[in-house]
């Protein structure tokens, strides 16, 4: 069975660095930081009092306010999303089979703060279950795939994935493969995660997985730099429209660029430690890159998984250099990661989106907050160390990988009609 095509033909953010692609792109390319205080709640009593929040964003704005009271944050960010990405892609019930136009939607946790109000919420009360009755729709993570499809009437494939930080990216790839498949035309696939809040903060600094350069926090998240001391945490959402190329070509919709492939391994090793010596990573790039029927050589930039964690960024460094050799040393490596902090399930398809217009505009966005050099590290390998450098790009990597030792990669190519 000859496999079909995967283009990609519509994209839609919003991220710590702007509410929509235009500014995310030109604020990843100038290496701002996404970090600052934390407002969404007071986490003066904390040990992380900063993160990387989506600014500005009012859900009225989009839709209306009973609508809104209805959906956790996190499906409110996933719906905004949609509707850029439907809008940017030109779908419409006129010129697209709505049975045909599926909807695979990630999220690493979901609801966390509707679960946590809800039960604070009825802990202060004196006993009588007195339960929102939109709670349980409006925490379960799969709500935002459901949501999305109502909002447009699409009746393909719907639901959701989660696998950790590797939540979207596994979605990219499990929307890729059924179109590939034949099993739909069109996939809205992507993520959203929201879980700055009491419980999410409070549980990862609990994990000791958080910085707490509280003093500091634009520069706070250091990936390869000697002083790392943990992830920052952030949200968003992302939407990417894959089609199935002649169905692209036949409706006449632009084209971004093509996806090649992905790959999805397992660590085997620990909770949420990588494997020190970076096999799952090794792993899952290879299988990538054999999906795609593409050689090491022909990749020309890596947007790292790049936490910012003392173990995750040395073991895929370590990883990088095994499945590329010689080669690995011709490549740009960045880590966004550094700007826009951990988004954790939509981690993945808003890196996808930065390594889209990577490949777009042949510009490699930087790891900013590079202050001193870890001995540890591979010198020679170009980390892209705090400014973007310009250079061809045909085809970038991206990688994510998520507790429970989940590891994925996809690899998008440039379009060339």
């Amino acid at each position: 069975m000859e496999l079909k095509r995967v283009v990609v033909t519509g994209l839609g953010t919003l991220t710590p660095l702007g509410n929509n692609v235009e500014d995310y792109w030109t604020n990843l390319v100038n290496g701002v930081s996404g970090a600052d205080n934390i407002t969404l709640f007071d986490a003066s009593k904390f040990k992380t009092r900063f993160a990387c929040e989506v600014k500005g964003f009012d859900p009225t704005q989009f839709m209306d306010k009973k609508e809104a009271r209805k959906l956790d944050r996190f499906a409110q960010l996933a719906l905004v999303a949609s509707d850029m990405a439907v809008a940017d892609a030109n779908i419409s019930k006129d010129n697209v089979d709505i049975d045909r136009v599926g909807v695979i939607f990630a999220s690493g946790i979901g609801g966390l703060t509707t679960f946590q109000d809800e039960v604070i919420n009825f802990s202060q009360g004196d006993g009588t279950p007195r339960f929102n009755p939109f709670f349980i729709p409006k925490m379960i993570l799969d709500i935002a795939a459901g949501q999305i499809s109502m909002r447009h009437g699409f009746r393909g494939p719907n639901f959701a994935v989660v696998s950790a930080c590797a939540s979207s990216t596994n979605g990219l790839i499990t929307a890729a493969d059924n179109i590939r498949l034949g099993k739909a035309d069109i996939i809205l696939a992507g993520g959203s995660e929201a879980v700055i809040s009491m419980a999410g903060v409070g549980g990862f600094n609990a994990m000791k997985a958080m910085s707490e350069r509280n003093d500091d926090p634009k520069t706070a998240s250091r990936p390869y730099d000697k002083d790392r001391d943990g992830f920052v945490m952030g949200e968003a959402a992302g939407v990417i429209i894959l089609e199935e190329y002649e169905h692209a070509k036949k409706r006449g919709a632009k084209i971004y660029c093509e996806l090649m492939g992905g790959g999805a391994t397992a660590d085997a090793y620990h909770l949420t430690a990588p494997h020190p010596e970076g096999l799952g990573a090794r792993n899952v790039m290879l299988a990538a890159l054999k999906d795609a029927g593409m050689k090491p050589e022909e990749i020309d930039y890596i947007n790292t998984h790049g936490t910012s964690t003392p173990l995750g960024d040395g073991a895929e460094a370590k990883a990088i250099t095994e499945v590329f050799g010689d080669h690995a040393y011709k490549l740009n490596i960045s880590a966004t990661k550094s700007m826009t902090g951990h988004c954790l399930g939509a981690a993945g398809v808003i890196e996808a989106i930065a390594c889209i217009q990577s490949v777009i505009h042949d510009i490699v966005p930087p790891t900013i907050n590079h202050f001193t050099a870890d001995p540890t590290l591979d010198p020679n390998l170009n980390f892209t160390f705090n400014k973007a450098q310009k250079r061809t790009v045909n085809a970038a990597l991206s990688n994510t990988f998520g507790f429970g030792g989940h590891n994925a990669c996809v690899i998008v190519k440039k379009y060339v009609a």
